[in-house]
């Protein structure tokens, strides 16, 4: 199977400062990426809206199928990218932090709401999603979606890669000093679950926040195959099911485990 090339979004904190701000910079993304031969793109978490929005949130917050998505399914289709992006989903009287896959054609894949939610800002602000695994099949890859704080959890990771997940994309906030997680955390997690992560930060200041940058697309073997720095980027790697079949004959971690050990861990 040919690989799949990704690219990874990682815009600056604060900016664009509106939806069609954010819309416009995202088609350039996407033109972007696709004439890097790129087939998915990549974005941040509440790419749409950015992410110090404090009280405007409600009035920011989308349904699933709102106008924005309709927008952003636009923008796929006419430069043949797929894309995942980070925005405030309204579910009824409800607000999610959410992450919508929208495959080439325009067609709504996936849609997932971040389910460890960090700081007062989202715990004051979101209700937590009660689903671990949301997937989606993508040329040939088994795509999975979390949010940010999520990844840092290794039992979310496991549960996907048990799953069947073979890229996790993980639209992300990554604030400073935290740059750990990018660095050290997210290699891990890809070697130690044995799938491809691609982790799409926000970069520079923010209200009260400073992100880091530094997004990446972690390899199974533990290395990382593309990193960005801390300013703007749009960063492409490819993903190869070949690379990622060879190492799971390689490293068999998740064939030798044993469940019914762990039982104390729920």
């Amino acid at each position: 199977m040919a690989p799949l090339r990704i690219a990874l979004f990682q815009g600056p904190g604060g900016v664009p400062h509106t939806r069609e701000d954010s819309l416009a910079a995202l088609s350039d993304a996407a033109r972007r990426a696709a004439g890097a031969g790129a087939r998915l793109l990549v974005t941040s978490e509440l790419y749409l809206t950015g992410y110090a929005v404090g009280d405007a949130l409600p009035d920011l917050a989308e349904e699933a199928d709102g106008p924005s998505a309709g927008r952003v399914a636009e923008i796929a289709a006419e430069h043949g990218v797929a894309i995942a992006y980070g925005y405030p989903e309204r579910s009824g009287s409800a607000l999610h932090n959410a992450a919508q896959l929208i495959g080439a054609d325009g067609t709504r894949l996936a849609n997932y709401r971040k389910t460890h939610l960090f700081g007062d800002f989202e715990t004051g602000s979101f209700v937590p999603g009660d689903r671990a695994v949301v997937q989606a099949d993508l040329d040939g890859v088994r795509v999975g979606l979390l949010i940010c704080y999520d990844v840092e959890f290794p039992e979310n990771v496991r549960a996907h890669a048990l799953a069947g997940t073979e890229l996790l994309l993980v639209p992300t906030a990554l604030m400073r000093p935290y740059e750990i997680v990018a660095q050290t955390v997210l290699p891990t997690r890809a070697w130690e679950s044995q799938l491809y992560i691609g982790y799409a930060n926000r970069c520079g200041p923010e209200g009260d926040f400073d992100f880091a940058g530094l997004s990446c697309l972690a390899a199974p073997d533990g290395t990382v195959r593309a990193r960005a720095g801390a300013s703007g980027d749009l960063v492409v790697a490819d993903v190869d099911p070949e690379l990622l079949k060879a190492s799971r004959a390689e490293n068999t971690y998740l064939g030798d485990r044993r469940p019914e050990l762990y039982g104390s861990l729920g």
